[in-house]
């Protein structure tokens, strides 16, 4: 009975992350190609704070939401268009962003030091998703996708990964320590 609840507890939890994405995706400022949004800080505190399985599972039901037609996306989008188009490659480079991001933390520790790390990998896997993606689908040149999907969002990127590493291991820490957050790996 407990670990059905631990379960349950962890879904709800999980879907609460969906949510706070689909939320943060509308923190945007606007850029001719790509705009800067909260989506990037959301998927680091998902998985900083809820690991590999979990983390993925909130990006997950995230896209899916979005996908079905439920507003989630920046600006209030949705549909498949919009993961099929232009800025696609960064939605769909979350996943591994998420996964890679909690299995790091969970192969070695849930501080700080260690989150930077991996949230500053992810902001570049998740770059390097939506820049191949912009390339291809805007037809650009390499070049031109860069300049418009990976070259303006390195200092933001940077900024967010220290927010979502911070107040990550931080959230993570407490929800733990309430017993709230059950996982079976290391929190320092």
């Amino acid at each position: 009975m407990i670990q059905e609840q631990q379960k349950l507890r962890m879904m709800i939890i999980t879907a609460l992350f969906a949510a706070i994405i689909g939320i943060l995706a509308q923190v945007t400022i606007p850029l001719p190609l790509v705009p800067i949004t909260g989506q990037t800080l959301a998927i680091g505190l998902a998985a900083t704070i809820l690991g590999s399985r979990y983390g993925t599972f909130s990006v997950l039901l995230y896209i899916l939401l979005g996908a079905v037609g439920t507003p989630v996306f920046a600006g209030f989008s949705a549909g498949v268009s919009v993961i099929v188009g232009p800025t696609g490659g960064f939605i769909v480079g979350f996943i591994p962003t998420a996964f890679l991001i909690g299995l790091y933390l969970e192969k070695t520790s849930f501080k700080f030091s260690n989150a930077m790390v991996a949230n500053t990998v992810g902001m570049l896997i998740t770059l390097s998703f939506g820049t191949a993606w912009l390339k291809v689908a805007a037809e650009l040149s390499w070049a031109a996708a860069f300049a418009g999907g990976f070259a303006p969002f390195i200092v933001v990127g940077l900024i967010k990964a220290a927010l979502a590493s911070w107040i990550g291991v931080l959230v993570r820490n407490r929800l733990s320590n309430a017993n709230i957050l059950f996982t079976a790996k290391k929190s320092a």
